[in-house]
C-alpha cells in the first residue's frame, strides 16, 4: 500500500501544511528561535507522536474487536534525537482490571504497530530535485 504526503510552505514561511493522502491536512512549524512561530509541532516532533498514536491505536482496536472494556489507554514516546542510533522509549499505560492474559496480549499488540515495524525494518530513500514545477498537481 502506497501512502502520499505533500508539504507546502504557507506564504513562503517555515510553517507548512501537509496534505496526507489527499484526505487530511496537518500543520508543522518550527520554534521562534529557528524562525518559525511555534504554532504547530516540528516535523521531527511528529516521529514520537506517530509512534505513540500508532501503539495506542493498535491496542484500542484490538481490545474493541474483543469487546474488552478499556477506559483509557495512554502511550508515551520519548525520542532521543541526538543518540546514535536514535532511541525511542515507549511507555504503555493500561487501566486496572485486566487479566494477566489480556495484559500479555495487549503488550504483544503494541509491538505490532506498523509505524514501529517500518522504522525497525529500515528505509531506502530516492530523492529528486525538480526545479520550476511547484504548482499543485492536478487531480
Amino acid at each position: 500500500m502506497s501512502m502520499n504526503a505533500i508539504a507546502r510552505s504557507v506564504n513562503g514561511e517555515i510553517r507548512h501544511e501537509v496534505d496526507v493522502n489527499g484526505r487530511h491536512v496537518i500543520v508543522t512549524d518550527e520554534p521562534e528561535r529557528l524562525g518559525g512561530t511555534d504554532t504547530a509541532p516540528t516535523p521531527h516532533e511528529l516521529l514520537p507522536a506517530m509512534l505513540a498514536a500508532c501503539a495506542s491505536t493498535m491496542i484500542t482496536m484490538y481490545a474493541r474487536a474483543r469487546d474488552w472494556e478499556l477506559a483509557e489507554v495512554r502511550v508515551e514516546a520519548e525520542y532521543d534525537s541526538e543518540s546514535a542510533p536514535r532511541h525511542v522509549e515507549l511507555r504503555v499505560y493500561l487501566p486496572d482490571g485486566l487479566t494477566a492474559d489480556q495484559v500479555r496480549r495487549l503488550a504483544r499488540v503494541a509491538q505490532t504497530c506498523p509505524a514501529k515495524r517500518a522504522l525497525e525494518a529500515g528505509f531506502t530513500i530516492d530523492e529528486q530535485l525538480i526545479v520550476g514545477n511547484c504548482e499543485p498537481a492536478s487531480t
